[in-house]
Protein backbone atom coordinates (compact mmCIF):
# COMPACT_ATOMS: atom_id res chain seq x y z
CA UNK A 1 0.00 0.00 0.00
CA UNK A 2 1.23 3.13 -1.11
CA UNK A 3 2.60 5.63 1.72
CA UNK A 4 -0.04 8.82 2.63
CA UNK A 5 2.07 12.12 3.23
CA UNK A 6 0.04 15.45 3.59
CA UNK A 7 2.64 18.58 2.76
CA UNK A 8 1.67 21.56 4.29
CA UNK A 9 3.10 25.12 3.12
CA UNK A 10 2.07 28.25 1.64
CA UNK A 11 4.12 28.73 -1.05
CA UNK A 12 2.82 26.61 -3.81
CA UNK A 13 5.37 26.42 -5.99
CA UNK A 14 7.49 24.28 -3.25
CA UNK A 15 3.94 22.44 -2.26
CA UNK A 16 3.80 21.21 -5.76
CA UNK A 17 7.80 20.24 -6.40
CA UNK A 18 7.55 18.50 -2.97
CA UNK A 19 4.10 16.44 -4.07
CA UNK A 20 5.71 15.65 -7.78
CA UNK A 21 8.86 14.54 -6.42
CA UNK A 22 7.14 11.96 -3.30
CA UNK A 23 5.01 11.06 -5.82
CA UNK A 24 7.32 10.07 -8.44
CA UNK A 25 8.23 7.73 -5.26
CA UNK A 26 5.14 6.03 -5.70
CA UNK A 27 3.80 8.09 -2.79
CA UNK A 28 0.02 9.57 -2.52
CA UNK A 29 0.52 12.98 -1.51
CA UNK A 30 -2.13 15.61 0.02
CA UNK A 31 -1.86 19.45 0.00
CA UNK A 32 -2.84 21.95 3.02
CA UNK A 33 -1.64 25.98 2.54
CA UNK A 34 -2.51 27.64 6.42
CA UNK A 35 -2.78 25.88 9.73
CA UNK A 36 -6.05 25.68 9.71
CA UNK A 37 -6.81 23.54 6.76
CA UNK A 38 -3.88 21.16 7.85
CA UNK A 39 -5.18 20.62 11.23
CA UNK A 40 -8.70 19.78 9.47
CA UNK A 41 -7.21 17.34 6.88
CA UNK A 42 -4.88 15.66 9.59
CA UNK A 43 -8.24 15.26 12.07
CA UNK A 44 -9.75 13.30 8.98
CA UNK A 45 -7.86 11.55 7.35
CA UNK A 46 -4.56 9.10 8.16
CA UNK A 47 -1.40 10.08 7.22
CA UNK A 48 1.80 7.78 7.80
CA UNK A 49 3.84 11.53 7.75
CA UNK A 50 2.94 14.95 7.65
CA UNK A 51 5.78 17.81 6.24
CA UNK A 52 4.89 20.77 8.06
CA UNK A 53 6.21 24.43 7.52
CA UNK A 54 6.29 26.42 10.23
CA UNK A 55 5.57 30.12 8.82
CA UNK A 56 2.00 29.54 8.03
CA UNK A 57 -1.53 31.40 7.30
CA UNK A 58 -3.91 31.19 10.51
CA UNK A 59 -1.99 28.94 12.31
CA UNK A 60 1.58 28.99 12.63
CA UNK A 61 2.96 24.72 12.19
CA UNK A 62 4.34 24.77 15.82
CA UNK A 63 0.76 25.14 17.20
CA UNK A 64 -0.49 23.20 14.50
CA UNK A 65 2.18 20.01 15.23
CA UNK A 66 1.01 20.45 18.90
CA UNK A 67 -2.59 20.26 18.52
CA UNK A 68 -1.94 17.28 16.47
CA UNK A 69 -0.20 15.94 19.17
CA UNK A 70 -3.51 15.96 20.81
CA UNK A 71 -4.84 13.50 19.02
CA UNK A 72 -2.07 11.44 16.97
CA UNK A 73 1.37 10.40 17.14
CA UNK A 74 1.30 10.58 13.00
CA UNK A 75 5.65 11.25 12.57
CA UNK A 76 5.99 15.33 11.85
CA UNK A 77 9.07 17.01 10.03
CA UNK A 78 9.04 20.60 10.33
CA UNK A 79 10.42 22.89 7.59
CA UNK A 80 12.13 25.88 8.72
CA UNK A 81 13.71 28.74 7.17
CA UNK A 82 14.93 29.99 10.23
CA UNK A 83 18.72 28.62 11.13
CA UNK A 84 18.47 29.24 14.95
CA UNK A 85 19.37 26.06 16.35
CA UNK A 86 16.84 27.32 19.26
CA UNK A 87 14.06 27.31 16.75
CA UNK A 88 14.97 23.74 16.05
CA UNK A 89 14.68 22.64 19.25
CA UNK A 90 11.38 24.72 20.05
CA UNK A 91 10.11 22.83 16.86
CA UNK A 92 10.87 19.54 18.78
CA UNK A 93 9.42 20.71 21.79
CA UNK A 94 6.12 21.12 19.99
CA UNK A 95 6.15 17.15 19.37
CA UNK A 96 7.91 17.18 15.94
CA UNK A 97 9.98 14.35 14.93
CA UNK A 98 12.70 15.99 12.31
CA UNK A 99 13.36 19.42 11.07
CA UNK A 100 14.44 20.24 7.69
CA UNK A 101 16.08 23.68 6.84
CA UNK A 102 15.13 25.89 3.86
CA UNK A 103 16.44 26.23 1.46
CA UNK A 104 16.41 22.14 0.64
CA UNK A 105 17.85 20.16 -1.22
CA UNK A 106 14.42 17.33 -2.69
CA UNK A 107 16.46 14.66 -2.17
CA UNK A 108 17.30 15.09 1.06
CA UNK A 109 13.97 15.90 2.05
CA UNK A 110 12.64 12.41 0.29
CA UNK A 111 15.98 10.91 2.68
CA UNK A 112 14.83 11.91 5.54
CA UNK A 113 11.03 11.09 4.89
CA UNK A 114 11.98 7.56 3.66
CA UNK A 115 14.22 7.25 6.82
CA UNK A 116 11.45 7.82 9.38
CA UNK A 117 9.36 5.07 7.94
CA UNK A 118 11.82 2.76 7.98
CA UNK A 119 12.51 3.27 11.17
CA UNK A 120 8.28 3.57 12.41
CA UNK A 121 7.87 0.21 10.08
CA UNK A 122 11.26 -1.23 12.08
CA UNK A 123 9.83 -0.24 15.31
CA UNK A 124 6.99 -2.75 15.01
CA UNK A 125 7.38 -6.26 16.44
CA UNK A 126 6.75 -9.11 14.83
CA UNK A 127 2.99 -10.46 14.63
CA UNK A 128 3.86 -14.03 15.86
CA UNK A 129 5.81 -12.11 19.16
CA UNK A 130 4.17 -10.63 22.36
CA UNK A 131 3.95 -7.37 21.96
CA UNK A 132 2.29 -6.35 25.01
CA UNK A 133 4.54 -5.14 27.78
CA UNK A 134 2.95 -4.45 31.28
CA UNK A 135 4.70 -3.27 34.52
CA UNK A 136 3.34 -1.57 37.59
CA UNK A 137 0.67 1.08 35.81
CA UNK A 138 2.28 0.87 32.79
CA UNK A 139 0.89 -0.86 29.66
CA UNK A 140 2.22 -1.03 26.26
CA UNK A 141 1.37 -2.70 23.24
CA UNK A 142 4.08 -2.42 20.62
CA UNK A 143 2.06 -3.56 17.95
CA UNK A 144 -0.43 -1.17 17.93
CA UNK A 145 1.83 1.59 19.39
CA UNK A 146 -0.66 2.32 22.00
CA UNK A 147 1.01 3.89 25.64
CA UNK A 148 -1.16 3.56 28.87
CA UNK A 149 -0.29 4.47 32.62
CA UNK A 150 -2.68 3.70 34.73
CA UNK A 151 -5.35 2.64 32.15
CA UNK A 152 -5.26 6.16 30.59
CA UNK A 153 -3.81 5.97 27.42
CA UNK A 154 -0.99 8.35 26.68
CA UNK A 155 -0.32 9.88 23.01
CA UNK A 156 3.41 10.17 22.41
CA UNK A 157 4.82 11.71 19.24
CA UNK A 158 6.43 8.46 17.02
CA UNK A 159 10.14 9.19 18.43
CA UNK A 160 9.34 9.39 21.97
CA UNK A 161 7.42 6.00 21.37
CA UNK A 162 10.36 4.70 19.92
CA UNK A 163 12.42 6.08 22.40
CA UNK A 164 10.47 4.29 25.06
CA UNK A 165 10.44 1.15 23.33
CA UNK A 166 14.07 0.74 23.53
CA UNK A 167 14.06 1.77 27.33
CA UNK A 168 11.67 -0.73 28.20
CA UNK A 169 12.28 -3.64 26.28
CA UNK A 170 16.11 -3.43 27.81
CA UNK A 171 15.03 -2.56 31.72
CA UNK A 172 18.07 -0.87 33.40
CA UNK A 173 20.46 -0.94 30.57
CA UNK A 174 22.15 2.49 30.46
CA UNK A 175 21.68 4.14 27.59
CA UNK A 176 24.22 7.24 26.61
CA UNK A 177 22.66 10.43 24.92
CA UNK A 178 24.90 9.16 21.94
CA UNK A 179 23.91 5.76 21.89
CA UNK A 180 19.97 6.93 22.09
CA UNK A 181 20.75 9.29 19.54
CA UNK A 182 21.99 6.85 16.91
CA UNK A 183 19.71 4.19 17.70
CA UNK A 184 16.43 5.64 17.34
CA UNK A 185 16.92 8.96 15.16
CA UNK A 186 19.99 7.10 13.24
CA UNK A 187 23.52 7.95 12.30
CA UNK A 188 22.26 9.86 9.84
CA UNK A 189 20.33 12.38 11.61
CA UNK A 190 22.05 15.80 11.67
CA UNK A 191 20.75 16.69 15.25
CA UNK A 192 23.03 16.78 18.86
CA UNK A 193 22.09 15.34 22.07
CA UNK A 194 19.73 18.07 23.12
CA UNK A 195 17.39 16.12 20.83
CA UNK A 196 17.03 13.10 23.39
CA UNK A 197 17.02 15.98 26.31
CA UNK A 198 13.45 17.02 24.86
CA UNK A 199 12.18 14.02 24.10
CA UNK A 200 12.69 12.68 27.50
CA UNK A 201 11.32 15.51 29.31
CA UNK A 202 8.73 15.56 27.45
CA UNK A 203 7.87 12.10 27.67
CA UNK A 204 8.34 12.09 31.66
CA UNK A 205 5.61 15.23 31.58
CA UNK A 206 3.06 12.66 29.85
CA UNK A 207 3.84 9.08 31.49
CA UNK A 208 5.08 10.34 35.29
CA UNK A 209 2.85 11.70 38.10
CA UNK A 210 5.55 13.70 39.14
CA UNK A 211 8.70 14.51 36.07
CA UNK A 212 11.13 15.72 38.86
CA UNK A 213 11.23 12.57 40.25
CA UNK A 214 10.73 9.84 37.69
CA UNK A 215 9.24 6.50 38.36
CA UNK A 216 9.39 4.76 34.76
CA UNK A 217 12.67 6.88 33.26
CA UNK A 218 15.33 7.52 34.83
CA UNK A 219 18.56 9.36 34.74
CA UNK A 220 22.38 7.94 35.36
CA UNK A 221 23.95 11.24 35.79
CA UNK A 222 27.17 11.50 33.78
CA UNK A 223 26.05 8.49 31.67
CA UNK A 224 22.65 9.09 30.23
CA UNK A 225 18.90 7.49 30.66
CA UNK A 226 17.40 3.71 31.66
CA UNK A 227 14.22 2.65 32.26
CA UNK A 228 13.36 0.93 35.70
CA UNK A 229 9.96 -0.80 36.45
CA UNK A 230 8.06 0.79 38.85
CA UNK A 231 5.89 -1.77 41.03
CA UNK A 232 3.21 -0.78 42.73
Amino acid sequence: MAKKVLVVDDEKLIVKGIRFSLEQDGMEVECAYDGEEALRMAKDHEYDLILLDIMLPKIDGFEVCQRIREFSSVPVVMLTAKGDDMDKILGLEYGADDYITKPFNILEVKARIKAIMRRVSAGRPKPEKSSMIENGDLKMDCESRRLFVKGKEINLTAKEFDLLELLVTNPNKVYSRERLLNLVWGYEYPGDVRTVDVHVRRMREKIESNPSEPKYVHTKWGVGYYYQGYQV
